[in-house]
């Protein structure tokens, strides 16, 4: 007889749904190896500050993939996890990380994205002040301001970058590669390259109104 039971697959890729965050798996790795009262003194000081540190930002896994590397011997297996860090104040990095579980891949972009912050100029109606285009590699991104209202027009990992980044009002268009990890780092260079008009003026050396007439 054959059993009719669904069989699991061992190399099946987890989508980034049922990728726990971070936080969650650092939190775990505290309360299994809890020690004596200096271990939990240590939690209620240093915990509850490294808490409040990071309450602020906020990750997002773009993508993950089984990746290989041929060894002598054979292939060796891993993962590679694409995550999003943001503060949604003005600061966004995109980082990588590769490990061979998929919640070490994620740890460690989390922390290649802080590593990786870049500042972006925000106006009052939580837009950019200026039309940008940013490219990486094959991947070429188109970035402009919006009037209050109009949302977020991007896809796919542009999308997660403006949000994470604070943006609410922009228009966003991919042209090129759609490889996820490009269109992320060129909507990345494209923010980094954003200047307000005050700090373009200084750059210049003129006044505020010569840059608006």
């Amino acid at each position: 007889m054959t059993d009719s039971s669904p069989q699991s697959n061992p190399n099946a890729v987890p989508g980034a749904a049922d990728v726990p965050a971070a936080a969650q798996g650092q939190q775990q790795e505290q309360r299994r190896g809890g020690g004596g009262r200096g271990d939990r003194r240590g939690d209620r000081r240093g915990g509850r500050r490294g808490q409040d540190r990071d309450s602020e930002w906020q990750e997002r896994v773009v993508q993950i993939r089984r990746v290989s590397k041929t060894v002598k011997g054979g292939k060796k297996m891993s993962f590679r996890a694409i995550v999003v860090v943001g503060n949604e104040k003005g600061q966004v990095g995109v980082g990588v990380g590769k490990a061979g579980d998929v919640i070490g891949a994620v740890r460690k972009g989390v922390a290649d994205g802080k590593k990786h912050l870049v500042k972006v100029p925000l106006t009052r109606h939580s837009s950019i002040p200026t039309l940008s285009n940013g490219r990486d590699g094959a991947a070429s991104v188109l970035i402009r301001p919006a009037a209050p209202g109009t949302g977020v027009i991007a896809g796919g990992s542009i999308r997660t970058v403006l949000e994470l980044a604070g943006i609410k009002n922009v228009l966003a268009k991919r042209l090129g590669s759609k490889t996820p990890l490009n269109n992320a780092r060129a909507a990345m260079v494209a923010l980094s390259s954003l200047r307000t008009h005050k700090e373009t003026a200084k750059e210049r050396g003129i006044s505020l109104e010569q840059i608006y007439s």
